[in-house]
């Protein structure tokens, strides 16, 4: 055997018999094996400690992507389907196959993780899963699952509010299509405070409520849906430039611009004319104050109804603006009150009740005229 480090000029020492040698080539085999058991073991522990230290958090993060992968686990506990009781499952922001997985295994929809990864790996649709509430069934079979899932068909229910509906009217409204009923929201209108009413508006929601189509989640109620209505009616008064002293007294001008109005270029010019009228001390005589206030349709009022004092919303008998708003105005009503258009109109008229056309006039003999083309209008159309 020949030493990794010869020293030939050095004087060597006598060569072992062949017996000798090979006792010794033996010994020398041994020692070097045990050498590299060590070695090996050595290298065991390292590697083991390293896996050990960092194997947990690797091994889940590849078992969660792992998972949506259809080979991953073959055997996966699953039920035959089509499923039992409707459950309602919420899906959330960014969640991975695997959490979906965990979502739907708790609430019992699928019999295990695994078995839902696995679909959600062969199903190429599943990465278009939104967020929100899906109503599924129990003891589902997970393809069945992803595929509902995939579908988007989430649980939840739009409502719209018109422009110009009052307080009673989006009641009624609310409680036909959710399930929300008419005695929650009476209940959540009475405690004001909680959907987030100003002072300002002496508990009256009237004119609050913003008009626009709200999506209503399972877990809303009342208080959450009203509320919403209320902080977006301040966000159109803030969008507008109205101060927030003045938020009550825009409400009620663009209530009655929202009942009286057909075109948003006749906007600002009724909020002028309104204007107008209040600072030379004219009774405003919208006839909408008092169908409101006596709770009759506009088109069965008498001339004793829109000069009732006794009704505080009557603007026949009453100078000045009606004590609340009369509707719930859109942000085109409230915007023309915090941008009047310039003028000196106090009378208007719709004299085509077809296309809405509405004239305006400074002087009553103009509008008479503009009174006597309406009439014409109406003997012409039969209405």
């Amino acid at each position: 055997m020949t030493d990794l480090f010869e020293h030939p000029a050095l004087q060597q020492p006598p060569a072992p018999s062949s017996r000798s040698r090979s006792s010794a080539g033996k010994r020398a085999a041994a020692k070097r094996r045990r050498r590299r058991q060590q070695r090996t073991a050595v290298v065991l522990v390292v590697v083991l400690g390293v896996v050990g230290a960092g194997g947990y958090l690797l091994w889940d993060q590849v078992d969660d992507f792992a998972g949506d992968l259809a080979f991953w686990n073959s055997s996966a506990e699953d039920y035959p389907g089509p499923g039992g009781e409707a459950v309602e499952v919420v899906i959330p922001e960014g969640a991975t196959g695997g959490q979906m997985g965990g979502v739907l295994h708790d609430a019992g929809v699928v019999a295990s993780v695994d078995a839902f990864t696995q679909a959600f790996g062969a199903n190429p649709a599943a990465s278009g899963i939104q967020p929100g509430t899906y109503q599924l069934l129990s003891q589902m079979k997970a393809s069945d699952a992803v595929a509902a899932l995939v579908k988007n068909e989430k649980v939840q229910t739009d409502v719209t509010i018109p422009e110009g509906y009052t307080v009673a009217q989006i009641v009624d409204r609310v409680a036909s299509v959710t399930t929300i009923t008419a005695e929650e929201l009476e209940a959540a209108l009475e405690d004001w405070e909680s959907i987030g009413l100003p002072k300002q508006a002496d508990g009256n929601a009237e004119g609050w409520l913003f008009p626009k189509t709200y999506t209503v989640q399972p877990d809303d109620d009342a208080t959450s849906l009203l509320s919403a209505m209320v902080e977006q009616t301040k966000a159109e008064l803030e969008e507008a430039g109205v101060d927030k002293a003045d938020w009550e007294e825009t409400l009620i001008i663009a209530s009655l611009i929202e009942r009286e109005a057909k075109h948003d270029e006749d906007r600002p010019k009724m909020v002028r004319a309104i204007l107008n009228r209040i600072e030379q001390g004219m009774p405003l005589q919208i006839d909408a104050t008092s169908a409101y206030g006596l709770n009759k349709p506009g088109t069965e009022l008498s001339s004793e109804d829109v000069r009732n004092a006794d009704d505080p919303y009557s603007t026949y008998a009453h100078v000045g603006l009606p004590p609340t708003p009369i509707s719930n105005p859109g942000a085109a009503s409230i915007d023309a009150v915090g941008h009047p258009a310039d003028g000196d109109w106090l009378f208007w008229i719709t004299v085509n009740l077809d296309t809405g056309e509405t004239k305006f006039s400074s002087t009553n003999a103009q509008h008479e005229e503009y009174r006597q083309e309406l009439r014409a209008w109406q003997a012409e159309n039969g209405s």
